[in-house]
Formats: C-alpha cells, structure tokens, sequence
C-alpha cells in the first residue's frame, strides 16, 4: 500500500531537512539579500556631530532676531565651514560664517539661516529671515544613538539596511551563511542548448529553472547533469557532495523503469513517498553521505511547483527569513475548474483587482498539464485548489498565492 503524504507534512519534513544555515561574517557588498544573524549595534552616533542641514550662515538666534526683508540685518563673514572641515572655530557674537549642508556647526552658533534668505556675500551678509533657535540643524544622534542596536537580528539586508550598516561603521557583518546548492537535472534525452536536437529528444531547462529561482533567494546554485545511468549518476555527484550545502536533482524519481535518482539513492538515508499534491506528486528527501538532497520530479511544471510549494519556503527558513510564504488573498474565479479529489491541486493563473472593489478576480493561464511551461510565463499567482473538493464553479473563492 502507497503511503500518501499531504503537503503540509512534506512542506515540513523539507524544512526539518534544511534546518537553519549557520552564521558567517561577510563584507557588506556580499550581504544584500541576507539576513543578519545578530543585532547590529552602532559604533558612533548618526549624525556623529551637530551639522547643518542647509546651504547658508551659522548664527547665534539673537544676532539676527529682528531680521525680516524689509529691516535685513547685516553680519561680518567670519569663515568658510565646508563639509568636511575638521578645524572648525567656534563663531563668535556679531558673527555669522558661511557654511555647507553636513558641516559641523560652530560652537555658539544655534541655528543656520539658508542662502536663500541672504544676499549670499562672502565678506558681509544681509540676512532678510530671523531664525527660530535650533533651525536647519541636524542634532547629533536623532537617527541613531552610539551603542544602541541599530538593525536587529533576522533583518533582511537591502539597500537602505546595507547603507545604514555602512554609516555607522561597519564594513562586514554576521549574516546566515547563503547556501552552496547543486542543481543535478537527469535524463538521457536532456540536450544542451543549442546542440540540434535528434528525434526523441528535448532541450533541457530544469537546471536553469532552479537554479535562477534558488540564486533570486540569495543562495549560490551550480548545475550538473546525468543521463539515467546509475554508476554515471553516482560517480558524477558523490565525489563532489562536501562541496554543497544541498543537492537537488529533477527527474527520475516516479514509477518507470529508468529511475535513475531513486534506483542511486534507495537505500541510503532517503526516502521516496507520493505527496498529495498536482502536479508534483513524486517526490524525495533525505541525506546522501550526510548531505541534504530533495528529489523533484522532471516535468518543468512539477518543478516550479515543488520549489514554490516545498523548497522555497525551506531554504527562506535556512536562510533566517521569518516570513517565507507568498501573500496569499482571496479571489473570484473566473472560470469554473476542476481538481483531483484527495490533492492540492496549484494551477498557474492571472490575478487582478478591479478599482473600488475588495476582492480580486483570477483566470487559470493554461492546463493543469506538468508539461505546459509556456502558461507559467503568463502567470502571477499559483490558485490553491484544497484536497476535499473536486470540482469549483465559476465565481467561487478561491486562494490565491502572488508571486
């Protein structure tokens, strides 16, 4: 007797397998997309000093605090504080010195007035505003305060976070190490691209599939392949296993006579079962000489599938990430569809929301054939079809997951 797993407990054996990478110190241009696997705590305060936030004139408020354009009033030009300057002395009462926005504010002054409410002079300057007390000053640590934790654990690092990370002084940080994945894609009738193809053969696309959706999480993916040759299959991968932190084949993991994954790998450590899922159903996980595999089967279909469905979700989770599922939402179906009793039926689709409405509306983009990749292109969403219904009118809410 087929014992049937559903998808919920496969989703969480792949997770099991994957566990959580462990933390590395990388430079910061090698950290976008990671997650931090420790609280970053900032080493200076930001701003580090009391600077000015406009183009203008350091002043004391109550040098000039009857100026206005109709009774300007007028001030000596001490100094030059441009950006940068490290000697900067302090201003004097009387006294304005001109000064660039991030220049660290003379002692005495208290507020800056900006150029454009000058006459702009070098020597004397005629100042048509008067300034409130602190104006166009950006104090020291109202972003950031040295010591405290500036970006916390589990954060996913882009462009803001990275920049933030780099403002306060660091140039590597602790983040969950990306991991090293092998893509092995089997088959005797695979061809490369763009060797001619003879009759009974077809060009192989898996690998590139996976290996494009595993590196768009931040981990690393190198491509191999196997005819369905047991020994070839071995001595092609074993060899080179402690290389990888996962190994991933596609193919030759379902019933035929020419299983090469499950014919290798029976035996060892994994484990091959039937998940409840369409399509998709063949499935395999476990470890080969310690080494964490997942067994996909070969039709492309199947194969984005089972990444969206089982292995994108474990490798988020190595990853650190704490939210790894696609948004999910309700939608109306625009056609009626019909699912296998008993599976998890995930069929491509087009997902839309008219303006003023609440809930969206979602068309299948082709069959529910394993073979029909061209539909997944058109795509934006996966429709979730659950196991206890077989047939689902036009109209009927359904959920959606988004890509």
């Amino acid at each position: 007797m087929v014992v049937v797993v559903s998808v919920d407990e496969y989703r969480a054996e792949i997770v099991s397998l994957l566990g959580t990478a462990p933390p590395v110190s990388l430079p910061l241009a090698d950290c976008a997309g990671l997650v931090l696997a420790d609280d970053v705590l900032a080493g200076v305060s930001l701003p580090p000093f009391d600077n000015s936030a406009m183009d203008g004139y350091a002043v004391r408020a109550a040098d000039v605090a009857g100026a206005s354009a109709e009774s300007p009033v007028e001030l000596p030009v001490g100094e030059d504080i441009p950006a940068g300057r490290v000697d900067v002395p302090e201003l004097p009462p009387g006294v304005t010195h001109r000064i660039m926005t991030g220049a660290p504010m003379p002692p005495g002054a208290d507020s800056v007035v900006m150029v454009e409410r000058t006459d702009g002079g070098t020597e004397k300057v005629r100042i048509n505003e008067a300034p409130e007390p602190g104006a166009h000053i950006r104090h020291v640590g109202e972003d950031v305060q040295k010591g405290s934790v500036a970006l916390p654990k589990g954060t996913v690092l882009g462009p803001a976070q990275l920049g933030l990370a780099a403002a306060v002084g660091l140039d590597r940080l602790i983040v969950r190490k990306p991991l090293r994945v092998l893509v092995v894609s089997t088959g005797t009738e695979l061809v490369v691209p763009p060797r001619p193809l003879k009759f009974g053969q077809i060009y192989e696309s898996n690998s590139i599939t996976l290996a494009a959706a595993i590196r768009a999480l931040g981990c690393e993916a190198e491509i191999a392949m196997s005819i369905d040759d047991v020994g070839m299959f071995r001595r092609a991968i074993e060899p080179r296993l402690g290389e990888f932190d996962l190994v991933v084949t596609t193919g030759g993991v379902s019933a035929g006579a020419y299983e090469v994954v499950k014919d290798a790998l029976t035996g060892m450590d994994v484990r091959f079962q039937k998940v409840a899922i369409q399509p998709g159903g063949p499935q395999g996980n476990g470890r080969w000489n310690g080494i964490p595999v997942v067994t996909l089967p070969g039709n492309p279909v199947s194969v984005l599938v089972s990444f969206e469905v089982f292995l994108r979700p474990a490798l988020l989770t190595a990853l650190g990430h704490s939210n790894v599922d696609r948004h999910r939402v309700r939608a109306r179906l625009t056609e009626g569809l019909k699912s296998p009793a008993g599976r998890r039926q995930f069929r491509r689709g087009y997902y839309w929301q008219r303006e003023g409405e609440v809930t969206g509306e979602v068309g299948p983009r082709g069959g529910p054939g394993s073979h029909l990749l061209a539909a997944f292109t058109q795509a934006n969403c996966l429709i979730v079809l659950p196991e206890s219904v077989a047939d689902v009118p036009q109209g009927a809410e359904v959920d959606v997951l988004l890509f």
